[in-house]
């Protein structure tokens, strides 16, 4: 099982790449760091979401900076306004711009996007939930899926892949996916309620989520994640995780949970090649 995303300067820009989704050729993508934007504290720089209350030309001009590294305008970008819920949608060319310059034409209710066509730019948005990123390279299809807890006992992830086969011809056994930057389990402390969902959704979830004080869990999102994404025909040496706890590296990354609610989001692309 591969660990890590690279950390990549381009163009001026600090991102995250996955190297065996850049192995391929098949696809250009990032996911952004809080550094090299133009928003001011407490979004600070790289604040890549409306819903924050930052300037939206400040978010406008972060986007646009990403998307002419990744060699597309913003006009091809696509996003979803995300409600925490497992709904996977395939996206084309007639969605191109929908959520791009505001959220007030996001796509509505959905967790996680899915494309075949060439040169359109997938994107979703982050502040400690789970960034999951599909690749098939084969089938030339690509995914992301936005799994805060909610999504992840929902499985999202394994919802995207069944959306992929069933829709899209993909075999599970050759998508890649990538477990990007999110609240590690040194910094996700967590209720009964939500340990119980979490025992629902996978049983025998010691495995994710350790005792701490009475009453509360440090539960591994990440790890969540990835044996849900194993029982859903993945094999082990395709899943990439990042190594990066959101909480712990604020140098880094905006962190919902340790700045209080008021900070930025991050946010995962993925276009194909060829567009």
């Amino acid at each position: 099982m591969p660990v890590g995303f690279a950390l990549t300067e381009d163009g001026n820009l600090i991102t995250l790449t996955i190297p065996s989704f850049t192995a391929t050729g098949a696809v250009v993508h990032a996911f952004t760091t809080r550094h090299t934007g133009v928003s001011q504290a407490p979004f600070d720089s790289m604040n890549m979401d409306f819903k924050v209350g930052d300037d939206p030309q400040n978010v406008i001009n972060n986007r646009e900076r990403v998307c002419v590294m990744l060699g597309a305008g913003l006009d091809r970008l696509v996003a979803a306004d995300q409600i925490h819920d497992d709904r996977v949608l395939t996206v084309d060319f007639q969605h191109a711009g929908r959520g791009a310059r505001s959220n007030g034409d996001a796509l509505p209710g959905v967790d996680a996007l899915v494309t075949a066509e060439p040169g359109l730019i997938l994107s979703s948005y982050y502040a400690d939930c789970v960034p999951l990123f599909f690749l098939d390279p084969f089938s030339r299809v690509v995914a992301l899926a936005h799994a805060g807890w909610k999504g992840s006992v929902l499985r999202i992830g394994e919802k995207t892949i069944r959306h992929m086969v069933e829709r899209h011809g993909c075999r599970a056994a050759n998508i890649l996916v990538a477990v990007g930057p999110s609240i590690g389990p040194c910094c996700y402390e967590v209720d009964e309620k939500v340990v119980a969902q979490v025992e629902k959704c996978l049983p025998g979830a010691s495995h994710c989520a350790a005792p701490g004080r009475p009453g509360h869990w440090w539960l591994d999102l990440p790890e969540l994640n990835r044996r849900v994404l194993l029982q859903a025909g993945i094999k082990a040496a395709n899943i990439t995780l990042s190594g990066y706890c959101t909480a712990c590296r604020e140098d880094l990354f905006f962190s919902h949970r340790k700045q209080s609610g008021r900070t930025g989001r991050m946010a995962s692309f993925i276009m194909l090649s060829g567009g």
